[in-house]
C-alpha cells in the first residue's frame, strides 16, 4: 500500500515536472502561430488523467492552470494572456476540468468499448473541454474592445465569430493531435503499470 502511494506520488510529480518544462521551454508546450499558440500541454494532462485517474489528472491540470495564471502577470505567452488569463476562472478552471473529464470519460468508456478507442475519445473530449471553456469564458467575461482588438478587429460584435474560427483552426487540430498522441503514450504506460 505504502509502495503504491509512493509510486503514484512520484509519477504525479513527474507529470507536473513535464508541465513546468512545457511551459518554459520554447516551442515545447506552446507553438506560436501569430496572435495565438497551438498548445500541446493539454496532452500531458490527458495522459496523466488516463494513467493516474481523474483526481490526479485534475491536479496536473491545476498545476498548468496555476502556471498560466502566474505567467499572465510575469511573462505572458501571447498578447492576449495578460488580458484574460489573469482571471483564475479562465486560466485555472478549464485546465482542472480537462483532467476530470478525460479521466472519468476514459473510465466509463473502457467499460463500453475497447481501450484504444476509449483513450482516443477521452483525449478528444478532454482537449475540446479546454478549448471550448477557455474561449467560451473569454466571450462571456471579455467582450471588450481590448480583447476584440487583440483578435484583430475593432468591432466587439465580431468577437464571437472570431472565437469560433479559433475553435476550428486551433481547437480541432489540438483535439485531433491529443486523440492520436495520447493512446500512443498511454498504451505502453498502462501495460507497464499493470506489470508492477
Amino acid at each position: 500500500m505504502q509502495k503504491n502511494k509512493a509510486y503514484r506520488i512520484s509519477i504525479l510529480a513527474m507529470f507536473i515536472a513535464i508541465i513546468i518544462i512545457q511551459n518554459f521551454v520554447p516551442l515545447f508546450g506552446y507553438i506560436p502561430l501569430g496572435l495565438l499558440d497551438l498548445t500541446t500541454i493539454h496532452i500531458t494532462v490527458i495522459i496523466a488523467a488516463i494513467i493516474l485517474g481523474p483526481k490526479d489528472g485534475a491536479l496536473v491540470g491545476g498545476a498548468w492552470g496555476l502556471i498560466t495564471f502566474i505567467r499572465a502577470f510575469t511573462s505572458p505567452t501571447s498578447p492576449l494572456a495578460p488580458l484574460v488569463f489573469t482571471n483564475p476562472v479562465v486560466s485555472i478552471v478549464p485546465r482542472i476540468l480537462i483532467g476530470l473529464v478525460a479521466g472519468w470519460l476514459f473510465i466509463w468508456l473502457q467499460r463500453k468499448i475497447k481501450r484504444t478507442p476509449a483513450m482516443m475519445l477521452a483525449a478528444l473530449v478532454g482537449a475540446l473541454v479546454n478549448t471550448i471553456l477557455v474561449l467560451g469564458l473569454i466571450y462571456l467575461f471579455y467582450r471588450t474592445p481590448a480583447v476584440a482588438q487583440a483578435y484583430g478587429t475593432a468591432d466587439v460584435s465580431r468577437l464571437g465569430g472570431l472565437l469560433l474560427v479559433v475553435v476550428a483552426t486551433n481547437g480541432i487540430p489540438e483535439a485531433i493531435l491529443a486523440a492520436v498522441v495520447a493512446p500512443l503514450i498511454c498504451t505502453p504506460l498502462l501495460r507497464f503499470r499493470k506489470q508492477r
